[in-house]
């Protein structure tokens, strides 16, 4: 990857007494699709709107190409923003709503013309340019606000939950739409979600974000399968999530039964978090589990079934393409590279240190 496009730095907001973003730290780099991750509350807005120029930090810097932005206004930033509510306006047609920012910035009537064409052919509209917002489907109207936005030749794009109002089957189209557009168009995509699949489907680069704090940053692959607290493992898909102890290096003890893993340094019997993804666990015949137990709940999910084993007076949440029948007994196993470690927090603000990428 290029070169950092966009530094924040100790980036700090209050609303009303309350401590909405804490001494955040974070680079975007060129061309790249980096994703806001996390719950309704946890910043990740706020942090767009700040890169936006549409809010003013309390502390802290905004540095774009080297240059300190923190207080430029909105229209003064080489960047454009598509909101969930697309903000077209009714009155005018596509080509107009598509022509508004490139009219303001007085560019001459033929250069405007071309660009429409060519944005309107880019998000597959072409033949739209008379239309009236009022009749375009909500995927449409998607990607005309995003036609009007790239006209403007932004080099980052900030997309704040842009697919929110659409179905999942248009949800999922817009997606590729999305990743095919950043690819053609070689700028920087900063995307706002709380749908984990869609960051895991769009990124190069996920921030989640709990609280105020950033609790990881990675790639999607590093993201799920090596997060580094139970909030990140909660979040990002499903997950059982237990207390063990770390009885020594590459051996763990959950609810009295010991599990081989490949984690070291965690100390000798010392308290830790367990995460074991659903689809990790084997079904197994029960002399062959590290521990046994009886299937309590199976639901089918289309891909996979959903059962619950209750063992060792516990549920595990798992997942196979096998159908195993509630009632039978059956063997837990886990392979130890399929369990991930981790501290537990010492406390509940400890939770949400954050954490800036090395």
């Amino acid at each position: 990857m290029s070169n950092k496009l966009i530094n924040l730095v100790d980036i700090t907001k209050v609303y009303d007494g309350q401590t909405v973003l804490d001494e955040l730290n974070l680079y975007i780099r060129e061309n790249e699709f980096l994703t806001l991750l996390g719950p309704s509350g946890c910043g990740k807005t706020t942090t767009l709107r700040i890169i936006g120029g549409f809010e003013n930090p309390d502390r802290g810097q905004v540095i774009f190409n080297g240059q300190d932005i923190t207080t430029l206004p909105p229209y003064k930033r080489q960047l454009n923003t598509v909101f969930q509510k697309y903000a077209l306006f009714p009155h005018m047609s596509i080509a107009e709503n598509i022509a508004f920012g490139l009219k303001i910035k007085g560019k001459s009537r033929q250069y405007i013309n071309d660009k429409i064409k060519y944005a309107l052919k880019l998000v597959n509209l072409e033949g739209f340019e008379n239309r009236s917002p009022s009749l375009l489907s909500g995927g449409q109207q998607q990607r005309i606000a995003i036609a009007r936005a790239i006209v403007n030749e932004p080099k980052v794009l900030l997309l704040d939950e842009p697919l929110g109002a659409l179905d999942l089957k248009l949800r999922q189209d817009m997606q590729y739409e999305l990743i095919r557009l950043k690819n053609e168009l070689g700028i920087t995509f900063i995307y706002v979600t709380h749908d984990q699949e869609e960051a895991l489907t769009m990124s190069d680069t996920i921030v989640v974000m709990n609280q105020g704090y950033i609790q990881q940053i990675g790639t999607p692959e590093d993201i799920y399968n090596e997060p580094q607290n139970a909030f990140v493992a909660d979040f990002i898909g499903e997950s059982n999530i237990f207390p063990g102890l770390m009885i020594e290096d590459r051996l763990v003890e959950i609810f009295g039964a010991k599990f081989a893993c490949v984690d070291e340094g965690f100390g000798r019997n010392k308290p830790v978090d367990v995460v074991i993804r659903p689809e990790d666990i084997d079904l197994v015949k029960p002399k062959k589990g590290i521990i046994t137990g009886r299937v309590t709940s199976l639901i089918f999910k289309g891909v996979h079934y959903e059962m619950d084993v209750m063992a060792n007076g516990v549920e595990w949440t798992v997942h196979s393409t096998d159908m195993v029948p509630v009632g039978e007994e059956v063997g837990i196993w886990v392979e130890p590279s399929d369990i991930q470690i981790m501290h537990k927090p010492e406390s509940e603000d400890e939770e949400a240190v954050s954490l800036e990428e090395s």
